[in-house]
């Protein structure tokens, strides 16, 4: 079972998980950080997360790590669209995301009938 340490950045995460966590660094640091990593690369890291997502239960310590790493809560987020949308998602950032497409796709229809 996952708690909380000392140290409120740090969280203690069961064995199983610590593989995931791992991962999860390193596709933060790939988003984040932009480090160099081929697409090839990039791909296998997103795969491999993918599936140690899918077989990861849903509890508290999963639910750490999904707010700890945004990459890694956009990639959960996005295995779980048909089922739960964008519920990860800030709601701000959501709602401005889609406020932009809205004006976008009115540009595009006053521009078509000018």
């Amino acid at each position: 079972m996952s708690h909380m340490n000392a140290n409120p950045s740090l969280i203690m995460l069961p064995t199983r998980l610590k593989p995931l966590a791992a991962l999860a660094m390193l596709l933060e640091r790939l988003e984040r950080q932009r480090l160099e990593a081929s697409a090839e690369q990039y791909q296998r890291l997103v795969r491999e997360l993918g599936q140690l997502l899918a077989q990861a239960p849903m509890d508290d310590g999963l639910e750490h790590l999904l707010r700890a790493f945004p990459a890694l809560s956009e990639l959960y987020e996005n295995q779980h669209y048909e089922q739960a949308g964008l519920c990860r998602s800030p709601l701000e950032r959501s709602l401005n995301t889609e406020l932009a497409a809205t004006a976008l796709l009115k540009s595009l229809r006053d521009t078509r009938r000018h």
